[in-house]
């Protein structure tokens, strides 16, 4: 393919890659911790990325707004004759700005940022006084969503749920680690409860949804490429579980009258790591272990324990699911042991759409040599608001290289010349999507 943005120079994305990589910086320093990386939900971190991320959106010619969920969201509308169309169905762009507990600084942030300077490339000249637009089918729309990772309240994708009308009446009694609810928090934050419907978007006023994300796997880094098409997005279920024995003394209680809740527990443990091991695309982590009563001289009478199951499709997920229920029961049953599994979240598979996929890809062939491979396609076993807006529009996603793979960890990287390649890859994607219509 030739590529599209032939006419912008090489400096103007270079300009573009050097303020997202100091903006992604400059937001790293708006944490709720200090020498880490946090901002959750309705905080007063939130509040202050969303007022730069305003900012740095009308500095690029768009206007913006806060919704009733608490996105941030900013709009440039596509130039007819007679001026911008202020009717005129949008183009997604956008990912999240919040962030999980000692956090890196560009697990959706960079998406972001990457989105505001594609718009900042295909913005129509204009000049003082005239209408600022763009010379598309579609308007674009910049996103940044306020709650993906789930942090405070326990529940992930709350701020795009709430744009794909999916609002669950049952979250606002939600609680955080210090006891306020969600419909508290909304309040506190300036929000008003009975307004979230406000933030769903209708099919029709969507193109789609396109999200250039960090992968948070080493894939890429181990294939050597820059960029990759992502093809779907894994489905997750996850639960917590509860192993009840017997609490007893440490001293007094033989191995053979023990029913020790903590053993039971870790072998249960591993026994998650066994199964997942031998399956294809499945992942299995338990990643909250807990004992009771926690005593140094006391034989664990409960042990709690939580468990991410993720899957490139939800037929063997569940499967694998089962697989594992055998095993607990078998495991508890050898030591005289009971357990329980809530289940707290179940997400399906969400699969790209093949015009958003093929973009794309058409996006990323254009940063590469002319005999280069294709691009990489891989699946997501991440979760992104992909997943949320795919219930209202199709979705694409690209991936950039995160040098050995590491994410939600002080250490998550991605280079300066990955970021430029991906700039240009998305603004290709969407001068792309915009032919093809």
């Amino acid at each position: 393919m030739t590529a599209r943005l032939a006419g912008i120079e090489r400096d103007r994305i270079a300009a573009a890659t050097r303020r997202v990589m100091a903006r992604c910086d400059e937001l790293a320093r708006v944490s709720a911790t200090t020498g880490a990386i946090e901002r959750v939900y309705l905080s007063p971190e939130h509040a202050r990325v969303n007022r730069l991320a305003a900012e740095w959106m009308r500095e690029a010619g768009l206007t913006t707004r806060q919704d009733a969920a608490g996105n941030q969201v900013g709009r440039i509308d596509p130039l007819r004759a007679t001026g911008p169309d202020p009717d005129a169905p949008a183009l997604m762009l956008g990912s999240h700005l919040d962030t999980v507990p000692d956090a890196g600084r560009f697990d959706g942030i960079a998406g972001v940022l990457m989105a505001l300077e594609v718009v900042r490339l295909l913005r129509a000249p204009h000049t003082e006084g005239t209408a600022s637009g763009i010379a598309l089918p579609f308007a674009l729309e910049v996103v940044a969503f306020s709650d993906e990772e789930g942090t405070r309240f326990g529940k992930a994708l709350l701020g795009s749920s709430a744009v794909a009308g999916r609002w669950d009446p049952d979250w606002w009694n939600l609680t955080d680690a210090d006891g306020t609810t969600l419909r508290e928090a909304f309040l506190e934050f300036g929000l008003d409860p009975g307004r979230v419907g406000e933030a769903a978007r209708h099919p029709a006023e969507l193109v789609g949804y396109l999200e250039a994300h960090i992968e948070q796997g080493p894939e890429l880094d181990r294939r050597g490429e820059s960029l990759a098409v992502v093809s779907s997005i894994a489905s997750a279920r996850r639960f917590q579980l509860v192993v009840e024995g017997e609490s007893r003394h440490a001293g007094g209680t033989p191995y053979d009258m023990r029913r020790d809740a903590l053993l039971g527990a870790s072998e249960a443990a591993l026994a998650v790591e066994r199964i997942c091991r031998a399956e294809h695309h499945i992942i299995g982590t338990v990643g909250q272990f807990e004992a009771y009563p926690g005593a140094v001289n006391v034989v664990p009478g409960e042990a709690h324990l939580s468990l991410d199951l993720r899957g490139e499709f939800d037929g063997s997920r569940d499967r694998v699911w089962l697989e594992i229920e055998r095993e607990l029961d078998a495991i508890m049953g050898r030591r005289g042991l009971r357990w329980t599994a809530r289940e707290v979240h179940s997400a399906p598979a969400v699969f790209c759409d093949p015009l958003l996929q093929d973009v794309v890809r058409e996006g990323i062939a254009s940063t590469l040599p002319a005999d280069a491979d294709d691009p990489a396609v891989i699946f997501s076993r991440a979760g992104h608001d992909a997943m949320a807006i795919g219930a209202i529009t199709g979705v694409g996603m690209l991936f950039l290289r995160n040098p050995d793979g590491i994410s939600h960890h002080p250490d998550e990287s991605v280079s300066a010349g990955d970021v430029a390649r991906g700039i240009q890859a998305l603004a290709e994607a969407v001068l792309q999507l915009a032919a093809d219509r």
